[in-house]
């Protein structure tokens, strides 16, 4: 999480990613894969930018090029069920998390009129899809 000090003030994107590694862990949050010299970490917009997603760290996840690349565009859930399908460790209640606080982020700065409702719309997905509605 972020300090009060850090919401008055927009981190850089290094800033963003390092917190982001330190936050998710060393490897690819969706395939698994350790984030290292040959599998450069990224930052992946769970809201995607196209979408009205903010850069703000609630709203990235640390990911490797390749999975950063492949989504594009693809919603969260619809990329974490392609993950799954190829085997790879993505996780659905990690997933509700990053989400949940993304909600509580949005809805505490305000001002990301197109992002709040394809939050809210992913977080039913995804609690649907982990059984806890």
């Amino acid at each position: 999480m972020t300090g009060h000090a850090d919401a008055e003030r927009q981190l850089d994107r290094a800033e963003r990613l390092q917190r982001a590694v330190a936050r998710d862990g060393p490897a690819c949050v969706w395939c698994g894969r350790e984030l290292s010299g040959l599998v450069r970490a990224t930052t992946d917009h769970l809201v995607p930018r196209v979408q009205g997603g903010p850069s703000w760290l609630e709203n990235e996840v640390a990911a490797c090029r390749r999975c950063n690349g492949e989504r594009g565009h693809a919603s969260p859930v619809d990329w974490l069920l392609e993950c799954r399908a190829r085997g790879w460790p993505a996780d659905p209640a990690w997933l509700r998390r990053r989400l949940e606080e993304l909600d509580a982020a949005v809805a505490a700065r305000g001002g990301q009129r197109r992002a709040r409702p394809y939050v809210q719309a992913q977080l039913r997905r995804v609690r649907r899809l982990a059984g806890t509605a």
